[in-house]
């Protein structure tokens, strides 16, 4: 009966973490209000001290809400405790005065995951964001302007005030301060720290988020610790901070390492708030025909955060905030060419399909530690400790409250690759450490160590392990402890206490004189010992590294849970007998679990799995590895050649007429031509297509051409139907053909927009003209046309939105979009070779079955010869997940998002190549499994 009893209440139970649910924001209860507030040692919520551990997220880079919850869930169990989001006016505003805010622009739906998720939220909503995304996150109708962008002209700043005015309630709605959300900060513009600054513009910016709601703090990101706009000054912010990027943007040479600055000077730049570092490097932008995000995120690898994030630790930073931790992917026309192209990957933790990298476990190390050894958040520095080895520097931290010392261990040439020993001169008490061996230090490695700690009932007077993380759980106190090669802990106790290795080999001395006990070891996969006799029994786990990247960490209701295993842990519960736990495995694999002794059942995903207890009393079970996935080949396309605007005949008479004058841009055209700039006519993204008129006298010989379209963008050219050729941007003069002239012409260019150039210098880059800039056939007058994207600002598309298309006559005709009807294309395989010069299409259906319940990540892989010119549009069910330039690169593979992508259905993928000469065409396509 009591069997029966227990099954039964373990029923109820699981329908509750089944069917519970999460309510809707508007039918949440509000909670309780907070108070956040700062000192020069660090933010506390509640009175609270916390250390910020920030990841970057931007939500517009990732087009498939359902997915924010995988990630937010990714960077809190990685140790995150707080997740910053830049919020892109470009993304929202397809013209002044028009908002949008619902499905993939649903700040919202963003905001309660994050709540929902348990993690703070740092909102940057600009209105200058940079972010290598098209005019750095300023809208395309904005560069139309007179005024002067980021600065207090008085159209610019209207149109600023308007976006706040937007955004700012949103996030007014999801502060901490008064319960009803997880922002904690507010960030006022970005790395405006150079050209002519404004502080009447930034004062304004502050006034009008205050008018808006936000009460948070408000800070602002310098972008180098200069002492732009800290606190009293003109202009100046609640909270000073900074960025740093020390290994720069080149991936090319990943070896090759600066050294890790010091920031402890920086403290007297603004005294009276923390060292905050806004960005910190957590990888690298990639341009086109750059090496490669792999490199980039072996620049910026686990040695590299181990090193650069504990140095800022020992700075006295105590909000650090990775840039990038997971970086998506800039789909449609959102790159700003100069910096990336569709991938964002950037290196970071978390890969642009979702993948956990070594970068990830590292980051989660030191994560776990900011949150769970506390005296972190308020230390002054200390004098260096003496090292017996000259080449390895030891910098100190004490904690004022708790004599907590925190000491980080590291080669005094930080790019050093050497591999050294040492011993260190503790005190007078501990003159050398450990008393046993040495510490051994290797090359492009650092390690922080903890002297001085009292956790739970215990006090630790040294390790020479690193600190995972520590809780108590059902009343034993339980410590993670890591490293590589030998290490030593010591103890302190009132009497002699007794300890029991479960695991591993370790050794125990016992000093009476000064009531220490010391363990010796080697990290060498899972060591447990059971210390019992002081205040309450301790187990400490001592990990090597690589197997400490197997734990998990999650606080609960019922205190902190450990578990070791699976691929990741997202959440836990303890409901009653049951821990409920939701994750992922890469393969089949054991669960350990170390949980309050009243947990007797486990459910894994929602499902009861069979759990014994082991003689240490964890849990362990049996977790199923995933289904394997078969994707199906792409082996028939249909295939059609467009171009239909290079025919003298075709009917343009919808078309703009590009006959302006005048402009506001500051680059004016050559006198006596019209404007020609596609933004001028409301056209700021994408493809553009121009027909111009002229009547010849006969002695034309040549037909030159000047466009902008941004880094790796080109140009074509026809008279009259032929073809004149391709260029890069820039002045290209083009031959005539023989024949090709007539009494009355028309001349049709088909020029690329890459994108804007972002506007970090404050100097309106972000308006350089995109499009034609100046035609001259010789002294011919000439009637222009335009036509861009369908709808121009009043785009066609408007749950896509306007970074989605441009103006390729299959765009907009619908070629592009699940439901055209392709029938009557001729039927082609890939790859394929198309010898006539412009634009044609490739599209094919497929349907698609993963395994239920099952994550994976899809992608489109291109192949083909580097010497083919052409590149290409990839619409996946009609939406532009990724460009292509074969000559280019360096990019292969195009993630697909679930959601965009139907896992379980039909979908339709159309890819618009643009041929360069006759070895135009595409190439071989497949479908990737990408984990």
């Amino acid at each position: 009966m009591r069997s029966l009893r227990v099954l039964t209440l373990v029923a109820v139970l699981l329908s509750t973490v089944l069917l519970g649910g999460v309510p809707d924001a508007a039918a949440r209860p509000a909670k309780p209000a907070h108070t956040i507030s700062y000192d020069h040692y660090s933010f506390s919520i509640d009175g609270k001290r916390v250390y910020l551990w920030s990841g970057e997220f931007h939500y517009w880079r990732l087009p498939s809400p359902q997915l924010w919850r995988d990630v937010l869930q990714k960077m809190k169990a990685g140790g995150f405790n707080a997740v910053s989001i830049y919020f892109d006016w470009a993304f929202h505003s397809p013209k002044q005065g028009v908002y949008d805010f619902t499905g993939i622009r649903d700040v919202d739906r963003l905001l309660d995951i994050a709540q929902d998720v348990g993690i703070y939220v740092i909102a940057r909503p600009g209105p200058y964001i940079n972010a290598e995304t098209d005019s750095g996150g300023l809208p395309g109708w904005l560069t139309t302007q007179a005024g002067k962008a980021r600065t207090s002209a008085p159209d610019y700043l209207a149109a600023a005030k308007e976006w706040f005015r937007h955004i700012d309630p949103i996030l007014a709605r999801h502060q901490l301060t008064d319960g009803r959300g997880t922002v904690i900060l507010d960030q006022i513009e970005n790395e405006y720290s150079n050209g002519a600054l404004d502080p009447a513009y930034m004062q304004a910016l502050e006034d009008q988020a205050r008018a808006d709601g936000i009460t948070v703090p408000l800070f602002h990101n310098d972008v180098w610790p200069a002492g732009n706009w800290k606190p009293g000054t003109p202009g100046g912010v609640d909270v000073y901070a900074f960025d740093g990027y020390p290994q720069g943007f080149d991936c090319s040479n990943p070896q090759v390492w600066q050294p890790a600055p010091d920031y402890r000077w920086t403290r007297g730049i603004s005294p009276g708030t923390p060292i905050s570092i806004a960005e910190f490097q957590g990888g690298s932008f990639d341009p086109w025909g750059g090496p490669g995000y792999d490199q980039c995120r072996q620049l910026t690898g686990p040695d590299f955060e181990s090193v650069f994030y504990t140095n800022n630790i020992a700075s006295g930073a105590t909000f650090q905030n990775f840039y990038m931790t997971f970086g998506g992917t800039s789909w449609g026309w959102l790159p700003d060419p100069g910096a990336v192209y569709s991938s964002y990957d950037y290196g970071a933790a978390i890969t642009e399909s979702r993948q956990l990298t070594s970068k990830y476990d590292e980051q989660k190390r030191i994560g776990y530690f900011t949150q769970s050894v506390t005296p972190l958040a308020k230390t002054d520095y200390g004098p260096d400790l003496v090292a017996s080895n000259p080449v390895v520097q030891v910098k100190s931290n004490v904690n004022p409250d708790t004599g907590t010392r925190f000491l980080l261990v590291q080669h005094r040439d930080t790019t050093a690759t050497t591999t050294d020993s040492t011993t260190v001169a503790l005190d007078a008490a501990y003159p050398t450490v450990p008393q046993q061996g040495s510490l051994t230090l290797r090359g492009r490695d650092a390690k922080l160590l903890v002297a001085g700690y009292d956790f739970g009932s215990q006090h630790l007077v040294y390790s020479t392990s690193e600190i995972m993380t520590q809780g108590t759980i059902g009343g034993t106190d339980t410590a993670l402890l890591y490293g590589d090669g030998t290490g030593e802990t010591v103890l302190h106790f009132a009497t002699q206490p007794h300890v029991s290795v479960l695991s591993g080999s370790v050794s125990s001395t016992w000093d009476p004189s000064k009531g220490d006990l010391r363990l010796d070891y080697v990290h060498n996969g899972l060591a447990r010992v059971r210390i019992e006799g002081g205040k309450a029994p301790l187990e400490l786990l001592i990990a090597d590294t690589a197997t400490s990247a197997g734990f998990w960490r999650q606080d609960t209701g019922a205190g902190p849970v450990l578990e070791r295993g699976p691929y990741l842990v997202r959440d836990a519960k303890v409901l009653g007998p049951v821990l409920a736990l939701t994750g992922d495995t890469k393969a089949a694999t054991q669960l350990e679990v170390w949980a309050p002794p009243s947990v007797k059942f486990l459910l894994w995903n929602g499902r009861l799995v069979p759990a014994t207890r082991t003689a240490e009393g964890t849990l362990v079970a049996r977790l199923a590895g995933p289904q394997p996935v078969t994707l199906p080949a792409l082996t028939t396309w249909q295939h059609q050649y467009e171009t239909p605007e290079a025919n003298p005949a075709f009917d343009d008479s919808s078309w703009v007429a590009a006959d302006h004058l005048t402009t506001n841009n500051p680059a004016k055209p050559p006198a006596g031509q019209p404007v020609l700039y596609a933004d001028d006519y409301g056209y700021h993204y994408g493809d553009v297509w121009y027909r111009g008129r002229f009547q010849a006298t006969g002695g034309e010989t040549t037909v030159t051409l000047s466009a902008t379209t941004g880094t790796a963008g080109q140009f074509s050219a026809w008279l009259n139907g032929v073809y004149l050729g391709t260029s890069g941007p820039g002045t290209k003069q083009f031959p005539i053909p023989a024949g090709a002239l007539k009494a009355g012409n028309v001349l049709s260019v088909l020029v690329e927009n890459m994108g804007h150039n972002e506007d970090w210098n404050a100097n309106d880059s972000h308006k350089e003209p995109r499009g034609l800039t100046a035609a001259t056939v010789g002294a011919d007058p000439i009637a222009w046309k335009i036509q861009g994207a369908l709808g121009g600002e009043n785009g066609a598309d408007p749950v896509r939105g306007p970074l989605n298309n441009g103006g390729l006559y299959g765009e907009r005709n619908g070629w592009s979009l699940p439901g055209f009807n392709d029938a009557s294309w001729p039927a082609t395989t890939l790859p394929s070779t198309e010898p006539t010069p412009g634009v044609s299409w490739y599209r094919t259906t497929f349907a698609l079955h993963l395994p239920a319940g099952q994550d994976n990540s899809i992608g489109l892989r291109i192949d083909d010869n580097a010497a083919r010119n052409y590149r290409a549009e990839i619409f996946v069910n009609g939406w532009n997940l990724g460009r292509y330039v074969n000559n280019v690169g360096p990019q292969h593979v195009f993630v697909l998002p679930n959601g965009i992508l139907r896992t379980d259905g039909q979908n339709t993928i159309a890819i618009a190549s643009w041929g360069a000469d006759d070895t135009g065409g595409l190439g071989a396509v497949s479908l990737v499994n990408l984990g």
